[in-house]
């Protein structure tokens, strides 16, 4: 999925009114398991200058960048997260956990040879689904509306769940960008 639709899953399902450090700690654990691609990814590009071409097809898929997307997919990290604030009776952490699970659960069925080993530490085996969230070639063509479709209706659930503008304008961002996202992955994959 897409890094915007993993922050409003995160938000539809974790993020609770009134509740400022849950609702803050579900968008962030929707954000995280994708955060290292950005900081490794703008690194290479941008200070580095390395051609998108290379970062994606090479460095992407290379020992060292797949060993730092193991931990921050770990299905087993973020469950132990999400248990430990379970445990510890803390709604922040629960979401945090909660989120990051909830966003390589649904990355795991959606990534066709670009997946990442979801069960680090005890496994390095990558899942390669039939179907991609981007590549047409793979069915994103059907994918990413239902995406979309999904990502509109929980916007309209968070607008109703939450008064505050910052926020309602915060999803509102957020749902904009998953679209333009879409698009970009149709019209150029």
């Amino acid at each position: 999925m897409n890094t915007p639709a993993h922050l409003i899953f995160g938000a539809g399902a974790f993020a609770r009114p009134g509740a400022r450090w849950v609702t803050a700690a579900a968008l962030l654990g929707g954000l995280l398991p994708d955060l290292s691609l950005y900081i490794l990814g703008s690194w290479a590009l941008y200070i580095q200058q390395i051609p998108p071409q290379t970062v994606f097809n090479e460095l992407y898929f290379s020992p060292s960048w797949q060993r730092i997307f193991a931990i921050d997919n770990s299905i087993p990290l973020w469950g132990a997260i999400c248990a430990a604030g379970l445990a510890l009776r803390r709604p922040a952490l629960v979401a945090l956990g909660g989120a990051a699970l909830l966003h390589v659960l649904l990355d795991l069925p959606l990534h066709h040879d670009d997946g990442r080993p979801h069960f680090w530490p005890f496994s390095d085996w990558v899942f390669e689904s039939p179907i991609s969230y981007w590549d047409s070639a793979q069915s994103a063509w059907i994918v990413a509306p239902l995406e979309g479709v999904a990502c509109l209706a929980l916007v309209v659930l968070l607008w109703r769940r939450f008064e505050s503008w910052p926020l309602r304008l915060l999803f509102g961002g957020l749902l904009l960008a998953e679209l333009w996202v879409i698009r970009q992955w149709l019209v150029f994959f």
